[in-house]
């Protein structure tokens, strides 16, 4: 048994036994949490969304394994061929994408914004790496670095804001770490912000962002408590989740219903996707469900965070560091969600919520950060 997880299972261990839990985890709930789904689309019979999302599981399984394996010099090439992909897969999704839940994200099957957030990040890192001698020069080192992040989050906005504010923080968090100046970041946040601004104004008389609607319901719901003027349909199918996570979340309480036994998910429309974290609370408690899967997460980043500080490259140290805390920042919003500590957002949960492209492009990344972990457990017991 040994032989064949050190053959299979490179890197750092402790990631591994984290990802093999939440995995574990992932099978068990989803069968519970898709009952709304499946009295929807099958009568009552959720096996089939199970055995996709399990088929799906492992299939991210066998990826990770693969991309442990890969030359990682190559992650800063495809990086630079990538990121145009991902624009150009961005743009094609905003003119001709499939419009599901009033949201125009998905195109030949999935959504391009899981690819860009992976090669955006693998690219500003090899930025980060190329121009550190520049950093402290805005034009020559800065600028550089802001357009590609720009780029990339303006193409997502329209159709994903919460993807494009989480994936555009993890940028940022990810330059300060590589040495951007602080001074450099606050100037490009605060015109960031007064762009925004006069983008909502002029979508005001336009309406050239019709999401912007449901931005504004969705804010004007969690810090008023009432209904926007105007509140379309997916707004109110929002709030209404939202009130029966927050009831599933006291239903729960400490210990839980027993896995199976919630009520509350019955009615909510994405107990199994955006909401699965109140799930898990009414039927694990806020013991064994929430805090034990937020303890989880946080072993993931400082995990994560040891990997980046022993990597041999600077280019690696910032991959590490990059996907893992938009990971583990996805997480928590989901989460924060869950427990209506946040506004709600339709981010998944990593690993755990039901979903196909997500969790491929999910393992991918942490396929990627166990590749990096791999040189640094070989680096080290050279030196045993």
């Amino acid at each position: 048994m040994q032989e064949l997880i050190d053959k299979y299972l490179k890197g750092d261990k402790t990631i591994w036994t984290v990802v093999i839990l939440l995995t574990l985890a992932s099978t068990v709930i989803a069968l519970s949490a898709s009952s709304n789904m499946a009295y929807r689309l099958t009568e009552g019979n959720a096996t089939p969304f199970w055995f996709k999302h399990v088929a799906t599981l492992v299939l991210g399984f066998v990826m990770m394994i693969y991309l442990q394996h890969f030359k990682f010099k190559y992650f800063s090439r495809i990086s630079q061929m990538g990121i145009w992909v991902a624009g150009v897969l961005l743009l094609m999704t905003l003119l001709f994408g499939k419009n599901i839940n009033s949201a125009q994200r998905w195109i030949m099957g999935f959504q391009p914004s899981d690819l860009a957030k992976i090669v955006l990040i693998l690219y500003v890192a090899r930025l980060l790496t190329i121009k550190h001698d520049k950093l402290h020069d805005f034009k020559e080192g800065v600028l550089p670095l802001i357009i590609p992040i720009a780029g990339i989050c303006i193409l997502i906005l329209p159709a994903d804001f919460s993807t494009a504010f989480m994936l555009g923080a993890a940028s940022f968090i990810l330059l300060f770490v590589g040495g951007v100046k602080l001074k450099h970041l606050l100037a490009v946040v605060g015109g960031a912000v007064v762009l925004f601004m006069l983008l909502i104004m002029v979508n005001k008389a336009t309406g050239i962002l019709p999401r912007a609607t449901t931005w504004e319901t969705r804010m004007v719901s969690f810090f008023g408590g009432g209904e926007a003027e105007g509140e379309n349909e997916e707004a109110k199918i929002d709030n209404y989740q939202a009130n029966q996570a927050k009831a599933a979340v006291v239903n729960g309480g400490l210990f839980g219903t027993k896995p199976g036994r919630g009520n509350i998910k019955n009615d909510m429309y994405s107990s199994q996707s955006d909401f699965v974290f109140s799930t898990i609370i009414e039927e694990f408690g806020s013991i064994f469900g929430g805090l034990i899967l937020l303890l989880l997460y946080l072993t993931f980043f400082f995990r994560s965070i040891r990997v980046a500080l022993k990597a041999e490259s600077s280019f690696g140290a910032y991959v590490a560091f990059g996907l893992s805390f938009l990971l583990v920042l996805q997480a928590m919003i989901n989460m924060g969600v869950g427990v209506n500590l946040l506004p709600v957002t339709g981010q998944p949960l990593p690993l755990i919520s039901m979903g196909g492209t997500s969790i491929l492009f999910t393992c991918i990344s942490i396929g990627i950060l166990l590749n990096v972990s791999k040189s640094v457990e070989s680096n080290e017991k050279q030196l045993a």
